[in-house]
């Protein structure tokens, strides 16, 4: 359904990356977090000890950190590079879909990490139990509830309307 929000097509494109850009902000923070941790895990002496499953459990943490990285900051730089240029609608369409798979990568990223935490600390039981529940967590708050959400392709007004006799 159409915003109608009184704006121009051009300044609705440019409100529109502004708040995609700003939404990339707060997500790209926490790559950055995370990624730092990731590679500071390296240079420790246990590390160095970890089993073959575990070093691979952390290389695949740091490649969707990078992944996330990367498709989390293009949108920023496609702007930049393009800017002005008249390409904010397809900045939006390709970097939204850029960023929902950053936001893949990143919940993914996570997951891992804190897989490889729980595999170290507690054991392999643990490992499952909280990958199993982080990506509950990011499904349903991140992908979940925002398709439930989602406004019908009828009226978004109608679920509003009393539904009993008029008065």
């Amino acid at each position: 359904m159409p915003e109608h929000t009184g704006e121009t097509r051009n300044q609705q494109l440019t409100r529109n990356v502004g708040e995609l850009l700003q939404e990339l902000r707060v997500a790209q923070a926490g790559v950055q977090i995370l990624f730092g941790f990731l590679l500071s895990v390296v240079f420790t002496d246990r590390f160095h000890n970890a089993s073959g499953f575990e070093k691979s459990l952390h290389l695949t943490a740091v490649m969707l950190s990078v992944a996330a990285t990367a498709l989390l900051t293009a949108p920023a730089a496609w702007h930049r590079l393009l800017f002005r240029t008249g390409s904010r609608e397809r900045i939006l369409t390709v970097g939204n879909r850029f960023v929902l798979v950053g936001l893949v990568c990143l919940a993914l990223a996570i997951t891992s990490t804190v897989a490889l935490i729980a595999k170290v600390v507690y054991g392999e039981p643990a490992m499952i139990v909280v990958a199993v529940l982080t990506l509950l967590i990011f499904g349903v708050l991140w992908f979940a509830i925002p398709f439930r959400l989602h406004p019908a392709d009828d009226d978004p007004l109608e679920d509003a309307q009393p539904t009993g006799p008029p008065t």
